[in-house]
């Protein structure tokens, strides 16, 4: 422990007097935690609460079903690694591969390009899941697909924007939320502004925080200063990495080939403008009309509780199927899966009598 973290440990016990709970969004900074010990260091007082950060999580059940669905026409169905072992219906990408369909395992959005390239006559869909950090990554894999007019590649977008999932968890008054430490690798897309409302509009602080033990630390003590002062702001202590505008040429890049559409997260339901869509200009890379799919809400897998535990209303140990059903080998639901996910991380680094490693 650096004498940052010891310092920021005494003031936070100085500080909070009365309950608070403070949700991380991001799933990084949940492992961070876990990882680093930093519950041990907080004050009976300080609850933390995991977030929807894990984008492989919030993908809702139904969104997966589709993607499998796509398996049957014969097409490549290419998505990153932790997408590959989540489970639908029928299985998962994962064992549909082990029967003989042609699921592939991609590290970035560009070999996509590669696959569709090599193999003109498969049709390629790329399994688009993540916020604002991948978004771009695929907004421009559409555009370099479009100016080498590549007609055999399509995207099934299930990108989530971020700031509409918190809109919606700051009006929850069951929640109880008394800040938020807002997900640094968002924040360097986006920049400030689009969590303002939180402050602004809720009431509740809210602060931009990267992920080494220091920078979580001191993004608590400095929302406990805040609900000590009865203040509400939004503070960033990023500034190495996040400035006030964001990227803009990332956003910028966004924008130019989605748009806003509803969209349906695991443990939160149908959202306003909270997912992303190809723009009319790009819709024949769009799977969703080139197959003419119908991807609506599905039903979480029987007992698995991700979605209260993706909404801060559970700790995955209450949830019955946890390090019993549902473990990294066999998991039920994608909180086991992820790398990022909470239920991952509780099963990583938490003992069996609730302590941690």
């Amino acid at each position: 422990m650096t004498s940052n973290v010891a310092a920021a440990s005494e003031a936070l016990k100085a500080l909070v007097a009365a309950p608070i709970s403070v949700m991380e969004v991001c799933g990084t900074h949940t492992v961070s935690i876990f990882r680093s010990g930093i519950r041990s260091l907080l004050p009976p007082q300080l609850r933390l609460v995991s977030g929807p950060g894990c984008p492989v999580c919030v993908t809702d059940q139904g969104e997966i079903d589709c993607a499998l669905s796509l398996l049957e026409t014969g097409a490549v169905v290419a998505a990153y690694g932790d997408m590959f072992r989540v489970p639908g219906k029928t299985g998962s990408l994962a064992s549909k591969r082990s029967a003989g369909f042609d699921a592939r395992l991609v590290t970035s959005a560009s070999d996509v390009l590669t696959i569709a390239e090599k193999e003109p006559r498969k049709e390629v869909v790329f399994l688009a899941v993540g916020f604002e950090t991948t978004a771009p990554a695929t907004a421009a894999l559409v555009l370099e697909a479009s100016v080498r007019n590549i007609a055999n590649l399509s995207v099934l977008s299930f990108h989530k924007r971020t700031p509409p999932a918190l809109k919606a968890l700051s009006a929850d008054p069951s929640l109880a939320l008394s800040g938020f430490l807002l997900p640094g690798h968002v924040s360097v897309i986006l920049g400030h502004e689009p969590f303002r409302f939180l402050s602004d509009l809720h009431g509740i602080p809210a602060v931009i925080a990267g992920f080494d033990p220091e920078q979580i630390m001191l993004g608590l003590v400095t929302i406990a200063l805040q609900k000590r002062k009865g203040e509400a702001a939004l503070r960033s202590v990023y500034g190495q990495a996040v400035r006030p505008e964001g990227n803009t040429k990332a956003r910028e890049l966004m924008e130019s080939v989605f748009i806003s559409k509803d969209a349906s997260w695991r443990g939160l339901g149908v959202l306003p403008d909270s997912g992303l869509a190809l723009r009319d200009g790009f819709s024949r890379f769009d799977a969703e009309k080139r197959f003419e799919l119908s991807c609506t809400p599905g039903e979480a897998p029987a007992g698995c509780r991700c979605g209260e535990v993706l909404t801060g209303r559970i700790a995955p140990t209450e949830c019955p199927l946890f390090r019993t059903v549902c473990t990294p080998v066999s998991p039920v639901g994608p909180c086991m899966v992820s790398g990022e996910g909470t239920c991952g991380a509780y099963f990583r680094y938490q003992r069996a009598n609730g302590g941690e490693r």
